[in-house]
């Protein structure tokens, strides 16, 4: 697999600065046709004076000409330059790009990971909330379009990694294969009193103990909602009831997942916590290539430790199962409904301790979510998320007073 053409959604991120490092070691594989961030010209231009893609793409609209400054400033006047919603979904179905690396955070990442599977891409998927959202409309454009769909989170990656050679991810699993188990790290607060939740900080939150992430993934992270979001997004990539997929928590976050088989044998993924391993994976695939990420030794981990979470602890990973009860368009609004709730927190107007709350009232507040999804509705559950959500920040603020 040589000379393959990259557009990387999300490209001033986390995901997207990782997928440059290790697209960077092995320049002849590789080559970018498009990058993406939503208004971090100045980090695009940068990341564009590195790869020299052809398109680069604000999604706020109102940043076009800010881009095109930033390009000329660092002498990237032959860029194309595009903004916009639509926009994004055009580079991600563009016919001058093989492989789409989603790593929009959020519902804003839906459009163009649905584009990018009707053309019939290699998705490399970041985005876990597409999944969360709209698990049934995405795996049935992957269907329809021919793509093919590999995981980037690290667990998921983990689970492709353990699935025997050949599985194709919105496939049912292979005879033989039991249960599906996804570890976390437990997020910061895994010993922390729960006397003082309130108290948590923004930058409490976002202090990862042993990933680098952003700050909405890191909150989500503190929470427990990111293995909440997981297990919905196994139980639409491996086809598998939410009943067969355990969670546990593992703190050193080296064993990412794994996959219990009938005679006995469980198969696990282990790696030091760098995003660079999977997403190597995911772009090399069915191949190896070098991530830049140190090899592992066992003698000096000494030790590797798991336990269930605690329910009390993180309400939000038993929400997220009671979403999937709950009916298809559940998900979806919860998943807005923690986007709404974590934005307040991050703001400093919703204390710690009232993101579940907020959640799961608005999980009772936004009407029926039974029923077939297609991708209108699957925006209208989220519009509903968003405004019971504000609803229930309003309630909690009249609480605390």
């Amino acid at each position: 697999m040589r000379g393959q053409h990259l557009t990387i959604l999300g490209a001033t991120g986390s995901i997207g600065g990782q997928t440059l490092d290790v697209i960077a070691r092995s320049p002849e594989r590789w080559s970018v046709h498009a990058l993406t961030s939503h208004r971090d010209v100045e980090g695009l231009a940068a990341a564009a004076r590195q790869v020299r893609p052809e398109v680069a793409v604000v999604a706020d609209s109102g940043y076009a000409s800010a881009l095109r400054d930033a390009l000329d400033a660092v002498g990237l006047t032959g860029i194309s330059v595009a903004a916009g919603e639509q926009a994004l979904a055009e580079v991600a179905a563009a016919d001058e790009t093989d492989i789409v690396v989603a790593g929009i955070v959020g519902a804003a990442g839906l459009r163009p990971v649905m584009a990018a599977a009707e053309a019939g891409k290699r998705l490399l998927l970041a985005n876990k909330e597409s999944l969360v959202m709209a698990g049934a409309v995405v795996m049935d454009a992957v269907r329809r379009g021919g793509a093919t769909l590999v995981p980037l989170d690290s667990e998921h990656n983990a689970l492709f990694q353990c699935l025997p050679s050949g599985y194709v991810t919105g496939e049912s699993l292979p005879p033989g294969v039991e249960r599906l188990t996804l570890t976390g790290s437990g997020g910061p607060f895994r010993q922390r009193s729960l006397a003082t939740f309130a108290s948590i900080t923004p930058d409490e939150a976002c202090r990862h103990p042993t990933w680098s992430m952003g700050r909405k993934i890191s909150v989500d992270s503190a929470t427990l909602m990111n293995k909440g979001l997981e297990l919905i997004e196994a139980c639409w990539l491996f086809r598998v009831a939410p009943a067969a997929v355990d969670v546990v928590i593992h703190p050193q976050s080296i064993v990412h997942s794994l996959v219990a088989y009938g005679d006995g044998s469980v198969l696990a993924q282990l790696a030091y916590p760098d995003m660079r391993t999977p997403i190597a994976h995911a772009l090399a695939w069915p191949e190896r290539v070098d991530a830049g990420v140190g090899r592992l030794d066992l003698a000096a981990l000494a030790r590797l430790d798991f336990e269930y979470p605690d329910d009390e602890r993180f309400p939000c990973l038993r929400l997220a199962a009671q979403a999937l009860e709950a009916g298809p368009g559940g998900p979806a609004v919860v998943n807005a409904a923690n986007e709404v709730a974590v934005d307040a927190f991050l703001a400093g107007s919703l204390p710690f301790d009232a993101i579940a709350r907020v959640i799961e009232g608005a999980l009772f507040r936004a009407g029926n979510v039974a029923g077939a999804l297609d991708f209108e509705r699957v925006m209208a559950l989220d519009a509903a998320g968003r405004q019971a959500a504000e609803a229930m920040l309003v309630a909690d603020r009249g609480m605390s007073r």
